[in-house]
């Protein structure tokens, strides 16, 4: 009896091991997942708005038998978005999902027929054309691991200027978008705010300059990104490498040429530089 007491109570303490190791495996497959997050911004062009109709956000994994799945809901689609209100620090949040952690091999922006272009001394809206393979689907490359647990941002900075293509001389104008991708981690920022001099009455006053090109640049002159200051003057430009880079403000009517001295910046940062000052030419 003794012999048949300790055989039973071994097997329900293997039960019971099995039971824990089960949960275990239960718990780590819940947590084979991470975080991802998809924003997108802006690098300005020469036009007024330039609307753009987002009908899904999609990615994979490499697995030709998995495909494409989407971030987040239908009923979350269409967004619709003016690209060039992406600027000075705003951004549109595309996505914001748990998904299996893994490689993200790629993701891709569907686009609707719903784009719009609107031009300096035009007041009605045109038509943004998007050629079929747009609206089957942008694909940007990512090629990331994601670890479990782990939360990951991409920014996503869409060149306006590059991506609006005039149709040869019809007047029309095709939607070829041109997006540069950058994990926030892996990146950083520069911040900043522009004022310029007027004089009134005589005297000088400084105000804010609004909707002014900040260029970036690497130190060999290489250039990199852009971006716009808003009505106070502020501006953000994301998404940079670490390493060094200046600042240019060119062809700016009424004032001279402008160039920074070497900002250093670094991952995860966001480099404020002192305010930049713009003074009317000297005679």
């Amino acid at each position: 009896m003794k012999l048949k007491k300790i055989y039973f109570t071994a097997i329900a303490a293997m039960i019971v091991m099995l039971g824990f190791q089960s949960c275990n495996n239960s718990d780590d497959a819940s947590n084979a997942t991470a975080r991802v997050q998809l924003k997108l911004v802006d690098a300005p062009g020469d036009y007024l708005e330039v609307n753009v109709e987002i009908v899904d956000v999609q990615y994979n994994n490499g697995d030709t038998e998995e495909g494409w799945k989407s971030f987040g809901k239908p009923e979350d689609y269409p967004m619709n978005v003016d690209l060039t209100t992406l600027i000075a620090g705003n951004n549109l949040l595309l996505a914001d999902e748990i998904i299996p952690s893994g490689m993200l091999k790629q993701i891709r922006l569907v686009l609707g027929d719903g784009n719009t272009l609107k031009i300096d001394g035009q007041e009605t809206m045109m038509a943004l054309n998007t050629p079929s393979a747009m609206q089957a689907g942008l694909k940007l490359n990512m090629n990331t691991t994601l670890e479990p647990g782990f939360s990951y941002t991409f920014i996503l900075d869409w060149d306006v200027q590059k991506s609006v293509v005039m149709a040869g001389g019809s007047g029309m104008y095709n939607l070829k978008p041109v997006i540069r991708v950058n994990a926030e981690v892996n990146s950083g920022s520069i911040a900043g705010n522009l004022t310029g001099e007027v004089l009134v009455d005589g005297l000088s006053v400084f105000n804010a300059l609004e909707d002014v090109t900040v260029e970036v640049y690497t130190n060999a002159d290489v250039y990199v990104s852009e971006s716009s200051t808003d009505m106070d003057g502020n501006f953000l430009i994301q998404g940079l490498a670490a390493g060094d880079y200046k600042l240019k403000i060119v062809d700016l009517e009424g004032y001279d040429n402008y160039e920074s001295a070497p900002i250093t910046v670094t991952v995860g940062t966001v480099n404020t530089i002192e305010p930049i000052v713009l003074a009317i030419p000297t005679i």
